[in-house]
């Protein structure tokens, strides 16, 4: 487990410990339960889950690119801002931030008190560690789009923004993910080719190999934003889903889609199935997470 993950777990021991009664989702039957482990509460961390008055900001991790961050703010917050962007904060204090993959360095959160006092924290964000291929050939940009994929082009992308725009009250954001389906990883977010320093298109999720019509569950809690109706373009049958503070997930070139736009999902609910719709060249899932504008890298939220 790397050090992100054991400081997501720490985390996540926080989050259960504000809710009462709290057990593990059951498991589901046939494919679902031989595809999603059962997830266990992990220890309750209880000098931190106690402490009654905050003074200032904590954070369960190092911010990296391509990364998220749970925090929790000082006690009695009235808001919080990062890179002036103002961000929901739970009854409980706690609030979810992510890091694009090209992130800066440094970035600011700030909390505004009932006082009129303000707290900030500079945050220093580590690099991410991409896999990069340097060819030694001129970059000669993106293949050209026909006719038929600028005229539906348009209306997709609407699609996806109206979609992006919701915020729903899941709590999904606050649970230890798990693997959709268990495959080799075939694709990698961030990773991108270098055309005699010329830097192509980075690729923005994590491809997961697995044979057509695989059946494959929600990684976490959610609410499905966009369920399309039929395939689009580039992304194929296209399954997106809010897991609340600005958190969301996209599965591109399904097979089938199980659910609809709408529907409450539960973590290891079967969702939908492996395909190669849209532009693929093979079956495969294709797991693509934002926290509001910045992609972030699904991976660093997995257990090994």
């Amino acid at each position: 487990m790397t050090t992100l993950q054991k400081s997501l777990a720490a985390a996540a021991a926080l989050l259960f410990a504000f809710a009462a009664n709290c057990t593990a989702a059951p498991p589901q039957s046939g494919a679902a339960q031989a595809t999603a482990p059962s997830v266990k509460n992990p220890p309750v961390r209880t000098e931190l889950a106690n402490e009654a008055v905050r003074s200032d900001f904590w954070f369960a991790s190092t911010p990296v690119q391509g990364g998220l961050l749970l925090g929790r703010a000082p006690s009695g917050v009235q808001s919080v801002l990062f890179g002036g962007q103002s961000v929901p904060v739970a009854a409980d204090g706690f609030f979810l931030i992510g890091f694009d993959r090209d992130a800066a360095p440094n970035a600011m959160v700030t909390a505004q008190l009932p006082s009129g006092r303000t707290v900030s924290k500079s945050l220093t964000i580590a690099a991410g560690d991409w896999r990069l291929e340097y060819v030694n050939a001129p970059y000669r940009g993106g293949a050209k789009s026909s006719a038929e994929f600028e005229r539906r082009r348009g209306a997709e992308l609407a699609q996806i923004g109206a979609a992006r725009a919701q915020n729903n009250d899941s709590g999904g954001w606050r649970q230890e993910f798990i693997w959709p389906i268990k495959g080799w990883l075939s694709g990698f977010f961030g990773a991108q080719r270098i055309y005699q320093g010329k830097a192509g298109s980075y690729h923005s999720g994590m491809d997961i190999a697995a044979a057509g019509g695989t059946p494959f569950v929600a990684p976490a809690d959610g609410v499905v934003i966009l369920a399309a109706s039929a395939p689009f373009t580039l992304e194929g049958n296209l399954l997106m889903i809010d897991h609340g503070m600005g958190l969301n997930s996209a599965f591109l070139h399904c097979s089938e889609l199980l659910v609809k736009t709408g529907d409450v999902v539960k973590q290891g609910q079967v969702i939908g199935k492996v395909g190669a719709t849209g532009r693929a060249t093979g079956p495969h899932l294709h797991w693509g997470m934002k926290w509001h504008d910045a992609r972030v890298d699904p991976k660093l939220l997995l257990p090994d």
